[in-house]
């Protein structure tokens, strides 16, 4: 086994020093002097359901001093975006470089039907099937490309990606891992997911102390000004400066190992805030998160960026970072590292189902102008969300609108239709309340982002008009039922002068990956090519198409020959 171990290892060095040969050199034209002379690590720290409340953005309620440094050691971005509201759609164009509404991940969510559903009688909402979204073949986790480059991919933990994770996607994902479990000098791509600030912990917190006096907090204007609203927005900060320190611990800690001059740091929220007109909504306020970038460097500390970044941008950035060429068929386009494509127009996002409330829209957005298409204008703005309902702020709301003690700007979110389209100047506007989609000074702007819309869906095969159910049987054909991946194929070839052997392994099923793991080995690799095996072992493959089930195991037991 000893064999084994140093050929594995011998293969990864060569790869780490084929990065530092030809593919590491990440710096761009506008990122002079950084240029790593080996392969970069990477560090995700991502929160939930948090808009850019933080003081690097001109909001000092909750006390964040370890993102505040990061910030000032860092770049800022002040024009990033989700593509939906929501977080499973949001994470499966992260991982995937693709659109949700291209690769049928743009229901939140698909893979179990809620309790909720229990509670309607909407046919259409009862008619919900449970699957998985199944991206064209080609379509990987971004994950699986740095692997097969030799890093070393952790996930702490969530994933909701609106498909069950590929075994090949993460050398590691659970609550423990950590970039601390690699191979010696292993460069690494390491994910910590934090819910601290996740919508639910509005409520499920509100037996903590309160470390925010609701009365210094602004509100937005489609918020009445009573006390269970401004104890919920608190309690949203309050979430927001106990996260803060949840940062700092993984950033001493990246300190403590010698890594914080090797590694880039990229913190992220995977949408915008967790309170109602926020979270599941196409206004800033449900899209806009807040981006920071450091530097091993700290070039361009304290730096600022009004480019528009979309979620879909992240995987190829990723990609451009580590040297690694981008996919053709990956949507977005790098805003990092040598791959850097030029700034964006536009970004796109998406509206549909929000557990049994069933809708359709879209938005585009430049750096001024926000443009939405409501494809189903005679539902109404607030639709049966039971899980939303739980918190206070939303039952105040739903109290008020009864009792007609919303006023024209607050009740605006209550109409029971929709306009077929809305228009908003973010500049004079920010809370986008006034519709200007029928004012005439702005018709050429309605006219733009009409057409770039609609160019988008053209482009990028929006899914979103199908029923779910033929999405399904377009998916899964013919019958909507879940395909099985093949099970892999190994093949051997003895070695003429030295007893090793050439394993190959394949799989019948297009655009599958193939894991693979030695003995008793607990962790799944993934395979890229053939192997080389010295000695006695027992090798087991399986291999996965996203959005198929899995398949089967296969084993194959090599025995060496004696002479």
């Amino acid at each position: 086994m000893d064999e084994l171990r140093d050929w594995r290892f011998y293969r990864i060095w060569m790869v780490g020093l084929l990065f530092g040969l030809i593919g590491c050199s990440v710096g761009t034209e506008d990122e002079p002097g950084f240029r790593p002379t080996k392969p970069l690590n990477i560090l995700w720290i991502s929160v939930e359901d948090m808009s850019p409340r933080l003081a690097a953005y001109g909001d000092p309620t909750a006390y964040t001093p370890n993102l505040d440094r990061l910030a000032s050691e860092g770049v800022k971005y002040t024009n990033a975006f989700s593509v939906s509201g929501v977080c499973a759609p949001s994470r499966a164009a992260l991982i995937t470089g693709m659109y949700p509404t291209s690769i049928g991940a743009q229901h939140m969510r698909t893979l179990a039907r809620t309790a909720a559903l229990a509670q309607v009688t909407d046919p259409e909402a009862l008619a919900i099937p449970v699957y998985e979204a199944v991206p064209p073949p080609e379509v990987k986790c971004f994950t699986e490309f740095l692997r097969a480059a030799g890093y070393y991919c952790t996930n702490n933990s969530k994933t909701d990606y609106q498909f069950r994770p590929p075994l090949t996607a993460w050398d590691e994902s659970s609550t423990q891992a950590h970039w601390r479990s690699r191979p010696a000098d292993m460069p690494f791509f390491s994910v910590f997911n934090l819910t601290t600030t996740h919508e639910s912990q509005v409520w499920v917190r509100s037996g903590t102390p309160l470390l925010i006096d609701a009365q210094n907090i602004e509100l937005p204007p489609y918020y009445p000004d009573t006390p269970i609203v401004r104890r919920d927005v608190a309690r949203h900060y309050n979430n927001i400066q106990l996260m803060d320190a949840e940062v700092g611990l993984i950033l001493r800690q990246l300190e403590e190992d010698g890594l914080a001059e090797s590694t880039i740091v990229i913190f992220f929220a995977d949408h915008g805030d967790g309170l109602p007109r926020a979270k599941r909504w196409l206004y800033d306020s449900g899209l806009r998160v807040p981006l920071i970038v450091r530097y091993p460097d700290k070039k361009r500390a304290g730096g600022i960026s009004d480019e528009l970044v979309s979620f879909v941008d992240f995987a190829p950035a990723m990609l451009s970072l580590a040297g690694i060429e981008i996919p053709s068929y990956m949507q977005g386009q790098a805003f990092l590292g040598s791959q850097k494509g030029r700034e964006r127009d536009y970004i796109f996002a998406a509206k549909d189902r929000m557990d049994p409330a069933i809708d359709t829209a879209r938005a585009v957005r430049d750096k001024r102008f926000k443009y939405i298409r409501n494809y189903r204008p005679e539902k109404p703005f607030v639709q049966f969300i039971p899980y939303r309902d739980q918190m206070g702020l939303m039952q105040e709301l739903l109290r008020l609108e009864a009792e007609d003690g919303l006023d024209d700007v607050q009740s605006l979110w209550f109409r029971k239709e929709k306009p077929p389209e809305e228009l908003y100047d973010i500049e004079s506007d920010p809370f986008e309340v006034k519709n200007l989609a029928d004012v005439p000074d702005f018709k050429s702007k309605l006219e733009e982002l009409r057409n770039a819309h609609e160019d988008w869906t053209k482009k990028t095969h929006d899914l979103g008009m199908l029923p779910e159910v033929e999405l399904v049987r377009r998916m899964w054909p013919p019958d909507g039922v879940q395909p099985e991946t093949e099970t892999p194929v190994f093949s051997c070839e003895s070695g003429s002068f030295d007893g090793t052997v050439q394993v190959d392994l394949t799989c019948a099923t297009e655009g599958a990956s193939i894991g693979y793991k030695f003995d008793d080995s607990r962790r799944w690799q993934l395979y890229t090519g053939a192997l080389t095996i010295q000695q006695t072992s027992r090798i087991t493959a399986k291999a996965i198409r996203i959005g198929f089930k899995p398949s089967r195991e296969a084993s194959l037991t090599l025995t060496r020959k004696a002479h």
